[in-house]
């Protein structure tokens, strides 16, 4: 079989990994809607769902770039609830406005970023260091400013960020009344998926890389497209479109953009695929990896600010636990355990499948150590996969 032969059946055959947790996602769905009876296709529960695993997705989003690298934050939690308890006091007890307000701690995140990329990048202080020493930092600065006590209710104008939904527009199809912003979405949100991949595609045929099979981009898109416009519709049936949601979607659509059609995004990429070779080729490695963090600083303060909302109050246990969840997020989406490879949309599916084990299992009344074994067991299957499948193509 000649070479050209070759890397035509190579191209034609599935992508395992860009497939995988796409069809994962389905299976795990559909087995719990027979296990719960269909409860999870509800529309109120897609609409939790959603809110309930909002504050994943995001700081999946900003932690993707860390595990590129073939590093993570462990500090995000934490941060997380520090900037929820920061933004609560300005609003309640420094009666600044609520706008200004959300920039500030988004400012706050910045910095926070800062900090850290400063120590990993500039200092050359491993990262699992540095984040779990700010990890400790801002858990301590939480309890701190908070006195050990919540602080709430906050205004409805704020928890609107992470509890309300965004201006109805209804049409009645007979008996049943329809939401027309979350459908037009769901078309917007296709038409775009659409847009980023035929140019994704483009751009590596005109670097040279492999891409897949024609017959593997439609059924992947059509993936996608109808899992997009099913929880749209099914959206559209309770309240509409949540704020959170649509903020998502902004966040999701951004990361994609810069990291697969910008020079930034690529750089990345070259980092974690070989650092001493990106140096080498000019890339500056310090500045990548400072930026990195800086953008992880401010999608926890937004997180932060969305979970305050969401809960009403800001707690000094915030937080707790979600540096695992992101983590996993991205690894279970299909980046890899050592850097180079992943991409956003495999880290929201990831933080989706969490989520969807989450519902499923509180749904069908499986204890909470039951659903830390159970997703355990699924971290640790998804890295290994990885690790066995790089193993066997070297």
């Amino acid at each position: 079989m000649s070479t050209a032969s070759a890397a035509k059946k190579k191209s034609g055959g599935i992508n395992a990994k860009q497939y995988g947790m796409l069809i994962a996602l389905i299976v795990i769905y559909f087995i719990f809607t027979l296990l719960s009876g269909g409860k999870n296709v509800s529309p109120m529960n897609i609409n939790n769902l959603f809110m309930q695993n909002s504050y994943v997705v995001i700081l999946a989003v900003g932690m993707l770039l860390c595990v590129l690298t073939g590093n993570v934050d462990l500090s995000v939690g934490s941060v997380v609830a520090f900037t929820g308890a920061a933004s609560a006091i300005m609003v309640l007890d420094l009666h600044i406005p609520i706008l200004i307000a959300f920039l500030l701690i988004l400012l706050s995140g910045i910095l926070v970023g800062m900090w850290q990329g400063f120590f990993i990048a500039y200092l050359n202080v491993p990262a699992f260091v540095v984040t779990l020493a700010n990890m400790l930092i801002f858990r301590g600065l939480t309890l701190v400013i908070l006195g050990g006590q919540t602080k709430g209710p906050l205004p409805a104008d704020y928890v609107q960020v992470g509890a309300g939904y965004l201006p109805e527009a209804y049409l009645y199809f007979g008996a049943q009344k329809v939401e027309m912003v979350s459908i037009i979405t769901g078309v917007v949100a296709s038409l775009l998926v659409i847009y980023l991949e035929i140019r994704s595609v483009n751009n590596k045929k005109t670097y040279g890389f492999e891409v897949p099979a024609l017959w593997q981009e439609i059924l992947k898109l059509v993936i996608i497209i109808a899992i997009i416009n099913f929880f749209t519709v099914k959206l559209s049936m309770y309240n509409g479109l949540p704020v959170v949601l649509a903020l998502m979607l902004i966040l999701i659509i951004i990361y994609t953009f810069v990291t697969n059609n910008t020079v930034q995004g690529r750089q990345i990429y070259a980092v974690g695929g070989n650092v001493k070779a990106a140096k080498l080729s000019g890339i500056k490695t310090k500045r990548v990896m400072f930026w990195i963090y800086v953008s992880m600083g401010l999608m926890s303060a937004l997180a932060g600010i969305v979970l305050s909302a969401r809960n009403a109050s800001a707690t000094p246990k915030a937080g707790d636990g979600f540096e695992l969840d992101a983590i996993a997020s991205c690894y279970i989406g299909g980046a890899a355990a050592l850097g180079g490879s992943g991409t956003i949309i495999g880290a929201v599916v990831g933080a989706l499948i969490m989520g969807v084990l989450n519902n499923g299992m509180s749904l069908i009344g499986w204890s909470v150590d039951i659903q830390r074994v159970v997703k355990g067991l699924v971290l640790l299957g998804a890295v290994t996969v990885d690790l066995l499948s790089k193993k066997k193509s070297t």
